[in-house]
């Protein structure tokens, strides 16, 4: 059926267009002849053809172009007539005698834009007899293409501003009459289509309605082109004729369309300057009319009109832009007391926008806006429409991508109270996108009252919402967020030791409610935090004349121990074990050594009761010792208690080999180079020799259960500790002999497993010997009896 319909409108359309063809052939030859009635009879013939019902409105463009471009010819025709001495008062008077009223209008206009260009008459007198002569012709369709035509020929003729056709009778105001009144009238027929034909049919008709809109809106076009509209014309006569028929037309597509052409083709500065008249316009239109979209685009114009240039700001501020709009889209909003949610949100993103651009200073504007938002989300459930959630996501990164500080953004009271209303995964990503906008602009938060804000507006990130248990989140995301929040904590700073202080008891606050899995990430940042707070304290030891200092080391070392040992509820001691060393060094730089020594114990508790791992316990037993080796604050005792504890858990590891690097390694905590107090060359021997016997034992152990020995590499490395104590300790050259000559006779041995690696390392130990001989001196001459 519908290929059929469409086959018939093709085959009538061609049948239109082959008529006016026909009949146009026969005008030529009268115009070519001069015989001005034929010339007439074949134009009513071929305009006739206009006269059809039978095809849909693009198809009747068509048809009308054909004719359009033929009409042209006989306006010509009718000029070249008017200079020859014919009289286009008479060529006026035939035309009418024309036998049907459609080709009769045609002919009537294009004489009468001859009649205007002669200036025998008022421009005036003949506009306004043209265009209530259209009235003959009711029927949509017909009559807005004959309207159309009758704006296409006299759009060059009107009474304006420096045109030909002003001046005496004629006025500007005669040319708005005009448009206006054919505006009108066109209007009404193009919202008459609607009425036509069965109901059945009304998509279509709505479409073919969609089609026929720009010839409405082309008088509006018209409108704005002519001179004399100036802005107080436009504000008395202009805009509130085109809105009373806008309102009275009632009808959705007429009224959206209209608007959106008002506010396209008129300057911005007219719509600033008339913003009551139009928005007064708004809640009188049809409930179903997309009035978001309307003011939407109208906003973006305002805001890009301010951007255009800063004079032009003041203006905003006198006519009130701001509260007018405001006012506005609340009207709207309760006129329209159905609007989807996202319509509402995406009205107050375009204001939010409009404020920023226009009165971006005016952060009580901005908050008010949020606050709208929020009285209106209000009561409902958190979001779940993906496109309103996208549209409140909007909402709130528009002070962040504008301000480029949320510095300026936590000042905004219902910031966070807009953000409540996102769904826990889409505060998740608002949550992000706020840390992302302050690392991309190494933005510095320096107080705990904007760090509590901060923390408040990112809670979805820092502890669980709603019961979601974290089990159930994606593993590679949750570690995303909480890496963003350890970055964040680093952006956390203020010079200000007491502030800065508050600023670490507000992270610590927020993160330890964050629950177990979060802590092995957020806390790590938070020691370090406070321990750079540390060393710019350093030095006080927390009484200044019997007056207890507001910050001192002392204090911050009670609240990271208390910090710390939360961390054994996740568990994590490998962590918790190097934070506690890392607040042990600190605290000896400050000389606080029961706080040092309190570190360490934990520690150790932590490695003796929580450790169980072999692989976690290497690491850990040589992280206590280097960071033990490093310590110069500790008595005679408690480096004795320390250091037995670590040379004992070092000969405890379950692996010889592991056993024999600690424990050589435990040698350098028996002398320190810079420290006289700790210079104990017997105990570093001790050390060593175990570590031979350890490293022999080693080596049986492989014979048995492999058959052949291990590697020399444990060896290799003993051979090195004794050169690092060589130049200080009486060890002596005889040792070192024995030690070289056992290492070659295992590298011999066919039991020994080839390790190209301990191959290499020996090797170098061998040049480095030789090289301190050849330096001469009395280190040439002690290295001198080792025969390498």
């Amino acid at each position: 059926m519908h290929l059929e319909g469409g086959d018939d409108e093709e085959k009538w359309l061609a049948e239109g267009i082959a008529g006016v063809q026909h009949h146009a052939f026969y005008m030529h030859r009268a115009l070519d002849s001069n015989n001005l009635r034929d010339a007439l009879k074949y134009s009513v013939q071929m305009l006739s053809e206009l006269r059809t019902s039978r095809l849909s409105p693009h198809k009747y463009y068509e048809l009308y172009m054909r004719s359009f471009d033929e009409l042209r010819r006989l306006e010509m025709f009718f000029k070249e007539e008017s200079t020859r001495g014919c009289s286009v008062i008479d060529l006026y008077e035939l035309v009418q005698h024309a036998g049907n009223i459609l080709p009769r209008l045609y002919l009537l206009c294009t004489v009468g834009s001859v009649y205007i260009k002669s200036k025998e008459a008022p421009a005036k007198d003949v506009l306004k007899d043209l265009v209530e002569m259209c009235h003959g012709i009711q029927h949509p369709v017909r009559g807005l293409f004959l309207r159309s035509y009758l704006s296409q020929v006299s759009r060059d003729k009107l009474p304006d501003i420096g045109s030909e056709y002003e001046g005496g009778a004629d006025t500007v105001m005669d040319a708005v009459e005009f448009v206006l009144q054919n505006f009108t009238e066109m209007n009404k027929l193009w919202v008459r289509m609607q009425h036509q034909g069965p109901v059945r049919e009304k998509d279509k008709r709505e479409k073919e309605r969609n089609e026929l809109r720009d010839l409405v809106g082309k008088n509006l076009h018209m409108l704005s082109q002519i001179e004399g509209v100036d802005l107080e014309l436009y504000k008395e006569t202009v805009l509130p004729r085109v809105l009373e028929q806008v309102v009275n037309c009632k009808d959705e597509l007429a009224q959206y369309y209209l608007m959106d052409c008002i506010i396209q083709v008129f300057p911005d500065e007219y719509h600033l300057q008339t913003l009551e008249t139009l928005l007064g316009a708004c809640p009188q239109l049809q409930p179903t009319v997309d009035i978001k979209t309307v003011l939407s685009q109208l906003m973006e114009r305002l805001s890009n009109y301010a951007d255009s240039s800063t004079e032009v700001l003041p203006e905003f501020l006198q006519v009130e832009a701001f509260t007018k709009l405001s006012n506005a889209i609340g009207k709207v909003i309760e006129a329209q007391f159905d609007m989807p949610v996202v319509g509402v949100i995406s009205l107050y993103v375009s204001l939010l926008t409009f404020t920023l651009h226009v009165h971006p200073d005016r952060l009580d504007y901005v908050d008010q806006v949020l606050g709208a938002c929020v009285r209106k989300l209000s009561g409902k459930a958190k979001l779940e429409d993906s496109k309103a959630t996208k549209q409140v996501v909007a909402l709130l990164s528009a002070p962040l991508e504008k301000y480029n500080d949320i510095v300026t953004a936590l000042k905004l009271s219902n910031y966070p109270l807009v953000m409540d209303h996102l769904d826990n995964g889409t505060n998740k990503v608002m949550a992000v996108l706020i840390i992302q906008s302050i690392m991309k602009n190494s933005t510095c938060i320096s107080s705990a009252d904007k760090v509590e804000a901060l923390f408040e507006l990112i809670k979805g990130l820092i502890k669980d919402m709603d019961g979601t248990p974290v089990d159930e989140l994606d593993e590679e995301d949750f570690k995303e967020e909480q890496y963003s929040v350890a970055r964040l904590i680093h952006m956390l700073f203020n010079e200000d030791s007491e502030e800065m202080l508050k600023i670490i008891c507000t992270v610590r606050k927020h993160i330890l409610s964050g629950g177990p899995k979060r802590l092995p990430f957020t806390v790590p940042p938070l020691i370090f935090s406070a321990l750079k707070l540390v060393r710019r304290l350093q030095g006080q030891d927390g009484d200044v004349v019997g007056e207890e200092v507001p910050v001192s080391p002392k204090k911050i070392f009670q609240i990271l121990h208390q910090t710390i040992e939360a961390l054994s509820s996740v568990p994590s001691p490998e962590l918790a074990l190097r934070l506690f060393l890392q607040c042990a060094e600190a605290a000896n730089d400050c000389d606080l050594e029961p706080a040092a020594y309190e570190f360490f114990t934990q520690a150790f508790i932590l490695y003796e009761e929580e450790i169980v791992d072999s692989k976690a316990q290497v690491t850990a037993i040589h992280l206590i010792i280097g960071t033990l080796q490093r310590m110069n604050i500790f008595g005679v005792e408690n480096r004795d208690t320390l250091t037995h504890k670590a040379t004992g858990y070092s000969a405890k590891l379950l692996k010889k080999p592991d056993q024999c690097r600690a424990v050589y390694a435990c040698s350098h905590l028996f002398w320190v180079d810079d420290h006289d107090g700790i210079k104990d060359g017997e105990r570093v021997l001790l050390c060593l020799k175990r570590a031979i016997r350890i490293a022999n034992a080693a080596q049986q152990m492989a014979s048995v259960t492999r058959g052949s020995s291990g590697p020399v590499t444990l060896f290799v490395e003993i051979l090195n500790k004794y050169l690092y104590f060589f130049e200080n300790l009486q060890i002596t050259s005889a040792v070192i002999q024995g030690l070289i000559e056992l290492i070659m006779t295992e590298m011999q041995s066919d039991s020994t497993t080839p390790d190209p690696s301990a191959d290499a390392f020996f090797a170098s130990t061998l040049r480095y010997i030789q090289f301190q001989k050849q330096k001469g001196g009395a280190m040439g001459e002690k290295y001198e009896p080792i025969k390498a």
